[in-house]
């Protein structure tokens, strides 16, 4: 094999931390966008009561939840024994074709079928992406990558919230020529070099087995998924639904879903680069998560405090939030520096999934405790109960910071 010059391999890094930004921020476009347009679509579609908008929404928001979970597992394994750019094609070209679909719905039970498609597509891109550059780039510098990834990726949910003004129908539609477009970008990106080495080794590749035969090598997946709940409750439930959390506050008009996404997103994105630098100036991922998620208790406090809250105040509560759960792309490196380049990928693309599919429990515990305390002490119980467990399971994670990857896992 011909060595490529130092600087032939410096711009293929930077290329392929372009296009995996770029891919992530399609990602997120298309994950958001159901969150973004669910009241208009669905009232479009024929839902229009209060309650069946809450029951509609979640039920489709779990199918696609649990669409990331399934998907997880088969891009992971995917990537480990195929390749990492074998399962960035597959995936872009599958969300995309679900979302021109999600285009055409006219029926609640459609539109969840092709969000769990749109889900099992999603699943394959950030954890590719992430390992891509995290095999690629020096160990010194991947943490500069990955943050990058992390914060172009994040601006997708901006440009969701701006053309779904447009009607939610086009926003599916071009979230579909979105990935349409990025897959012919993608021809040009070239695989990661450990994986070539193993690739041509004898050693066992994508074997999920190797997760569950090995009680810490099992542990130590369990809490990089854990460390991760937190962000997605904020997302995915105080941010997603604080329409409700709005009217139990007491707030003189509606509060607005779409709005908050967009600004707690700018928020991540921002968060993501002051975890980001704080890592490497630190040289600890572990201490920048217990920095993150200490504060992002005390921010979700704030509002859950906010009696009477108006539009403009919850706009700067959800940027303030989104800044402290700005911590994915610390999150998603941990998961990545922790395993072997055998089944990098697997652990890679399923922790963050299974974290975002933790949705589907989380919804159901909140609707529970929802039921016995209301809806502002539930949120103030399952922030507290997220955040510990995150903390406890981060404390039994080694710091990875500066960890050589070019290893493998032995059966």
């Amino acid at each position: 094999m011909t060595d490529i010059s130092p600087a032939k391999a410096q711009r293929n890094a930077i290329f392929l931390v372009v296009v995996a930004s770029l891919g992530y921020f399609v990602d997120i476009y298309d994950l958001l966008i159901f969150s973004i347009v669910r009241i208009s679509s669905l009232k479009e579609i024929g839902v229009t009561s209060a309650e069946m908008l809450k029951e509609k929404g979640e039920f489709i928001l779990s199918i696609q939840m649990f669409g990331l979970l399934l998907g997880g597992l088969l891009w992971g394994i995917l990537g480990d024994k195929l390749g990492r750019i074998k399962v960035l094609f597959g995936s872009i070209l599958l969300y995309s074709l679900a979302n021109f679909a999600n285009g055409l719905v006219h029926d609640v039970n459609t539109y969840a079928i092709i969000r769990f498609i749109a889900g099992l597509g999603l699943a394959g891109e950030l954890g590719a992406g992430i390992t891509l550059v995290s095999e690629t780039l020096s160990k010194e510098n991947r943490g500069y990558g990955t943050m990058i990834v992390a914060v172009i990726g994040l601006f997708g949910a901006t440009a969701a919230f701006f053309v779904a003004k447009e009607g939610w129908r086009n926003a599916y539609f071009v979230g579909g020529g979105l990935g349409i477009a990025l897959l012919l970008l993608r021809i040009g990106t070239f695989e990661s070099g450990m994986f070539k080495n193993v690739e041509r080794s004898t050693v066992s590749r994508g074997n999920i087995l190797l997760l569950f035969n090995n009680w810490e090598r099992f542990k130590k997946y369990i809490f990089c998924i854990l460390i991760g709940a937190p962000l997605w409750y904020v997302v995915g439930v105080l941010i997603s639904f604080s329409d409700r959390f709005g009217a139990a506050l007491g707030a003189k008009v509606p509060i607005s879903p779409a709005d908050g996404v967009f600004y707690s997103y700018i928020g991540i994105a921002i968060g993501d680069i002051f975890a980001g630098l704080l890592a490497q100036v630190t040289k600890s991922r572990k201490l920048t998560m217990v920095v993150f998620l200490i504060i992002s208790m005390l921010s979700v406090v704030l509002y859950l405090r906010s009696e009477g809250i108006t539009q403009q105040q919850f706009r700067w509560l959800a940027f303030f939030m989104g800044c402290t759960v700005g911590y994915w792309a610390t999150f998603v490196t941990i998961a990545s520096e922790q395993f072997g380049t055998n089944i990098r990928a697997t652990v890679t693309t399923t922790v963050p999934n299974f974290v975002r599919g933790s949705l589907i429990p989380i919804i159901a515990v909140f609707n529970l405790f929802e039921k016995s305390y209301g809806i502002l002490a539930s949120g103030y119980i399952m922030m507290g109960i997220l955040t510990l467990i995150s903390l406890l399971s981060l404390s039994q994670l080694k710091e990875t910071f500066g960890k050589d990857l070019n290893y493998v896992e032995i059966s």
